[in-house]
This record gives structure tokens, C-alpha cells and sequence, in this order.
């Protein structure tokens, strides 16, 4: 059985995170190979299932990632996750229709393409001290930014040069992010596998390792766990891996990110977690 793990140019080797599921995989007698997502040699349809993991580099060519999604489905590969569900993840509009089904999110602007809006208006209207500005299709914070009402006049055109691109989420600051750090709750296969905390650097926002962030592993309690399921419901399946990203303040979760496409895993932050993950993708494989 082989299993294609799908990279990007800038990670040929993949994470160094990502390489304990390859040991784990091959434990229980599954090759896994290393394949660039925009390789258009590989016989994808050969391979038993096609797992999507560091192919960190989708924000930046989304047509042609798109447009590769459609040739996996003509080919009938076995990707996981599937492309129906990839594709609603690629833009934050899912964080719109979460909401509409109760799910908790930070208050937010969304701003289509094109649009003129004063970001100095914006804050002032709604009495938000500090908001984080990001485009709709992102990964890894890029292009994201933080702005405090004073110095909106100042970032205009920063806002204005982002809604020449493309649409833009003007969300309020969670503060807790530096207070309390923000969780990553893992899922596997339908089940909760693991959670880390992760916190910014001293003076950022971003939790990002390479915007100098860090994560360490922590215990989440069941009504978090519970609160993450709930999110999860809403997600047509079956899917192979999910992370959920938010803060919680007062017993509540609220939802900043929900990952289904390629999300670090914190593999290293569990003992168990590539053993937890190899056996939902054998669930998934059993299938017909």
C-alpha cells in the first residue's frame, strides 16, 4: 500500500513534523512518498490515498491549486481531504457561514474586492481599540496585519493596496491571544487526538513559528473538546484531519481558524499522534 504526501517546491523533503507520520506509516507496512502537489508527471490515481500536508504555497497560486483539485477528482484519487471540502476552506467565507449556525467568531468586516472602506471609520464606528486585517484566501498570517485605531489613517493605503488584490476580513483583536495564547485543537478521523497552545512572540499578534511564535502541548478540558466537536458538526464528511483553531475566554470558544487543508499537526506534541492519525487514514482506506 503507498500513500502520496503532498508538498510544495519550497518543503520537497516535508516538515520535520510530518516525517514522524512517515516512520509511523511505515511501522504498520504503508510507504509514504513525497510528491510536489503541481508535479503534473505523477499518476496520482496510482497511489492508494493522496494525503495533502505542506503544500504551504496554494494561497499564493490558487488557480492553479484549484485547478489541480479538478484533476485529482477526474483521475479518481483518493484525496484526503477531499476536494469538495478543500475548496470551501480556501476562502474565510466559511468563518461567515459558521457564524450564521451559531458558531462563536471574533466581530468582523468582510470587504469584497474592490471595495473602498475607511479603516480609520471602521474601528472608530464600532469602539474597536485594535483589529487584525487579513485576505480572504491566506496561510501562515501572510499578508495579515494589526492595526490600533490610532494609527488607521496611516495604514489606509495598506488596506486599500490589500482590496486591489483581493476580498479582506477586518476582524476585532482578540486579546486573549496574548493573554491565555491560542489553542489548536487536532482531530483525527472524527475524534479529538490532541491540543497545543500557541502564543506570539513579545510584541506580535502572530503565532506562527516562523513570525517567531511557539507551541507546547497542553490538556483540553471536555467542554473545549466539546465546543471544537460542535464546530466539526457542520463539516460534511467523512474527513481525514482537522485542526481548530480559536481562544477561549469565560468558558467560551471562539472559532479564528478552521484548518482542513493543510495545517501543521504537532505531531512532536504527542507521543501517540501519528499512531492516532495513521489509524483513521486505515479507517478511510478500508472503505470502499
Amino acid at each position: 500500500m503507498t500513500v502520496g504526501l503532498v508538498t510544495c517546491g519550497a518543503v520537497p523533503e516535508l516538515t520535520s513534523d510530518d516525517l514522524r507520520l512517515v516512520t509511523e506509516l511505515a511501522r504498520r507496512g504503508i510507504a509514504a512518498v513525497t510528491l510536489l502537489w503541481d508535479d503534473r508527471t505523477v499518476a496520482w490515481e496510482r497511489l492508494d490515498a493522496v494525503v495533502l500536508r505542506s503544500c504551504w504555497d496554494y494561497h499564493l497560486r490558487t488557480r492553479e491549486f484549484v485547478e489541480w483539485l479538478g484533476r485529482i477528482e477526474i483521475s479518481g484519487a483518493r484525496l484526503w481531504n477531499p476536494p469538495p471540502l478543500v475548496r470551501r476552506n480556501l476562502h474565510k467565507s466559511y468563518l461567515r457561514l459558521l457564524s450564521g449556525t451559531g458558531v462563536p467568531i471574533p466581530p468582523t468586516i468582510w470587504l469584497d474586492r474592490g471595495s473602498r472602506a475607511s479603516l480609520s471609520e471602521l474601528l472608530t464606528e464600532r469602539a474597536w481599540s485594535e483589529a487584525v486585517i487579513k485576505p480572504a484566501v491566506s496561510a501562515s498570517a501572510h499578508r495579515t496585519w494589526h492595526a490600533q485605531v490610532a494609527d488607521a489613517p496611516g495604514l489606509q493605503p495598506r488596506l486599500e493596496a490589500a482590496l486591489a488584490d483581493g476580498d479582506v476580513l477586518v476582524q476585532r483583536f482578540e486579546p486573549a491571544i496574548r493573554e491565555r495564547g491560542e489553542w489548536s485543537l487536532v482531530f483525527f478521523g472524527g475524534s479529538f487526538s490532541h491540543a497545543v497552545i500557541k502564543r506570539p512572540r513579545s510584541g506580535d499578534f502572530r503565532v506562527q513559528e516562523e513570525h517567531g511564535g511557539s507551541a507546547e502541548p497542553a490538556v483540553a478540558l471536555p467542554d473545549l473538546v466539546r465546543q471544537g466537536q460542535r464546530i466539526l458538526e457542520e463539516i460534511e464528511g467523512p474527513w481525514l484531519y482537522a485542526r481548530v483553531d480559536g481562544v477561549e475566554k469565560d468558558g467560551v470558544f471562539t472559532l479564528l481558524e478552521l484548518e482542513l487543508i493543510e495545517p501543521v499537526l504537532f505531531f512532536a506534541h504527542d507521543a501517540l499522534a501519528a499512531s492516532r492519525f495513521a489509524d483513521a487514514l486505515e479507517t478511510l482506506l478500508d472503505r470502499p
